[in-house]
């Protein structure tokens, strides 16, 4: 590598232009990869509970909450 600063890209960077191009690829590349397991995230999350309410609303989603809580809590005798 040369230390001649006309080498450089611009002040302050201190990447050659062949530097500068494997780290762009090397950004883009884990970028894509963020973006596919965020996409992944949000559909599995999605799928497991929606952030957007049914036909009737959030009552659904409260009516399953207490179906699934009923054999949990026991009333007090």
């Amino acid at each position: 590598m040369s230390d001649n600063r006309d080498d450089k890209m611009g002040m302050g960077t201190y990447l050659t232009p062949q530097e500068a191009q494997e780290f762009h690829k090397l950004f883009v590349t884990s970028f894509i990869i963020f973006t596919i397991v965020a996409i992944i995230a949000h559909f599995l999350v999605w799928s497991w509970r929606p952030w957007l309410p049914g036909p009737d609303g959030y009552a659904s989603v409260s009516t399953a909450t207490q179906v699934a809580a009923a054999p949990v809590v026991t009333p007090a005798s």
